[in-house]
């Protein structure tokens, strides 16, 4: 897969270091001399189409001034069969090539060849890539922040497998521990308000008080009336955790497969505690010496890792003394284990058992603090959880409507649910929207502008771009004209700077999703489709298509069908329609 700008980098590093020695043959500079001159892409096209900085770099090893240098550069420059088309000097020394036809012509070509898979990249080697996200408490609806999460993830993922990972999309169910048993309590409450009445049985205060636990509660007395009223209170728990779970787990799977979000797995807490995978992996940490017991209770010796961990990544002795750094209670002293025992027993699963070579999570910002605690505890089980856990902490979402926030809380019931938002917009503009920002900038989330049908709204903006393309190509083929190939159109007749900058855009979409990939910033796509969109419009706008003369028309029909071919490519990356019509 051709990265074209990589290449035409390349190849300006190749043509100065050529006509250095050219040059130093011929005694014109000194010899030898290892000149590390940049090559940039300038940000104003008048001053080229990339700018090399070999003279200015080299100013002091070739006992030159760089203009100088650059002069004999030039004047020792063979630039025929290349893609480039001239070259001049600029300012204190720049050599400043100008791109030819070719080039043009040859990215046409590429996206032709590659079709929907064009942009990939194979940075990624073929490692072996876990995404695990949203991975919601299966005690209620999924809320905004697991709309957010879900398409940072899904779409996260695409992109690595896109830049050559191996990826797998895992949601981790937590389906044992204290949420499960504070859900339980929840629904034994509400169930014998049903039976005794509401005022005649208190309702815990950190309870889960939202509508839905009503309603299931209303559904187990449906099904068993108060045949449970008297029963053991551990299997009464046991029987309303499991009827909560089996009722709101498909619910959870039917919203996200609505959202368009597939798993390679769901994967159960619970299995990790009935296998033994927790108390192995607790065994395993105290073999190894991380563990003490305290008050009855059995601690990772936290802090001693995390030090341990700071002091490799170059933090200072009297910078890691500094920190207020606590242990971690991994059993309790009634003889259950923690959450954070099952999370580093998961892991281990991850990394030891199913031999991922790195394990991305997408958590919420509110998690920050227990990253390096983790990693930490796989350093301590030598499985370089400080390299091998790599954790995307994803900011808030502000909810508008009318330009005023729109109010959540959990506790109060009155979370805005997954599906209830899917309600309210296209899935199209809430996946859009959702990957608009990086995840470490808050989103803010307009339904009013969601649901728009003008260029203020950027999904709409850029799916119109696509759908007019198709209605062009369509009208033009009822007149005769198909799209040609890329070897049977004439690159010299785009030679508007519209025309070359739609190109050089549409040229960028393979740095794009490397750079998306390096950063674990997916968002990356979104405002590439917005730029590319702007510069079809703007191309459209100056440069006539139907009625032109044959190969201009041709010319111009070619690059139209390539933006439609990219534009289509993004927005599935996305998880976003991309229409013919509108």
């Amino acid at each position: 897969m051709a990265n074209l700008i990589q290449y035409a980098k390349e190849q300006v590093t190749e043509l100065t270091n050529r006509a250095y020695e050219a040059a130093a043959e011929e005694g014109l500079l000194p010899g030898g001399a290892q000149v590390r001159g940049s090559v940039e892409i300038p940000k104003d096209p008048q001053n080229g189409d990339y700018a090399s900085s070999f003279a200015m770099a080299g100013a002091k090893a070739l006992k030159k001034n760089p203009r100088e240098i650059a002069q004999i550069l030039v004047d020792h420059m063979d630039l025929q069969g290349t893609i480039f088309a001239s070259v001049e000097i600029a300012g204190p020394g720049f050599l400043n090539f100008r791109l030819g036809p070719k080039w043009y012509g040859d990215v046409l070509a590429e996206i032709e060849k590659e079709g929907e898979l064009y942009g990939k990249g194979d940075d990624g080697k073929g490692e072996k890539v876990m995404v695990e996200f949203v991975s919601a408490n299966p005690t209620g609806p999924m809320h905004m922040g697991n709309a957010r999460g879900g398409v940072l993830g899904d779409t996260l993922a695409n992109v690595l497998q896109r830049d050559g990972c191996d990826t797998w999309k895992e949601f981790y169910v937590n389906d044992a521990g204290n949420q499960i048993h504070k859900f339980s309590v929840s629904l034994e409450a509400r169930y014998f308000q049903i039976i005794l009445g509401e005022e005649n049985y208190p309702f815990p205060e950190d309870g889960y008080h939202g509508q839905d636990i009503k309603d299931l509660a209303q559904k187990f007395y449906e099904k068993h009336g108060d045949s449970f009223k008297d029963a053991d209170q551990e299997k009464r728990l046991e029987a309303l955790a499991q009827f909560g779970l089996a009722h709101n787990i498909p619910k959870m799977k039917e919203d996200l497969l609505r959202y368009r979000i597939e798993y390679d797995q769901w994967f159960y807490e619970s299995s990790l505690h009935s296998s033994g995978y927790v108390a192995d992996t607790v065994a395993m940490l105290t073999e190894k010496g991380w563990t003490y017991e305290k008050d009855g209770a059995l601690w990772l010796n936290t802090s001693q890792l995390l030090k341990n961990k700071f002091l490799a990544e170059g933090k200072s002795q009297k910078q890691v003394d500094k920190l207020d750094l606590k242990d971690d209670v991994l059993r309790r002293a009634n003889g259950f284990y923690t959450y954070f025992a099952a999370d580093i027993a998961y892991h281990r699963n991850k990394l030891e058992v199913r031999g991922f070579d790195k394990v991305v999570n997408v958590w919420g910002a509110d998690h920050h603090g227990h990253v390096a605690r983790l990693q930490a505890a796989l350093d301590g089980l030598g499985l370089d959880g400080s390299h091998r856990l790599v954790v995307v902490l994803m900011q808030l979402v502000n909810l508008l409507q009318d330009g005023q926030p729109v109010r959540m809380s959990k506790r109060s019931g009155k979370a805005i649910a997954l599906h209830d938002l899917l309600d309210e917009v296209s899935v199209d503009a809430a996946r859009y929207f959702f990957n608009s920002r990086s995840a470490t900038s808050p989103v803010d989330f307009d339904l009013g502008l969601a649901v728009r049908e003008d260029s203020e709204n950027p999904v709409y903006y850029v799916q119109y771009a696509h759908a007019r393309i198709c209605t062009l190509i369509a009208r033009l083929a009822e007149e005769g004209h198909q799209v040609p190939a890329a070897a049977a159109i004439t690159a010299d007749l785009l030679a508007t700077e519209e025309e070359k900058s739609l190109v050089r855009t549409l040229a960028r979409l393979p740095e794009e999703i490397r750079t998306a990939a390096r950063d674990y910033d997916p968002s990356r796509i979104n405002r590439y489709l917005i730029e590319l969109a702007g510069e079809f419009h703007r191309f459209y706008s100056a440069c006539r298509i139907k009625g032109e003369e044959p190969g201009v028309l041709a010319a111009r029909l070619k690059l139209a069908d390539s933006v439609r071919s990219v534009l289509a490519n993004c927005l599935g990356l996305l998880g976003v329609s991309a229409p013919e019509k509108m």
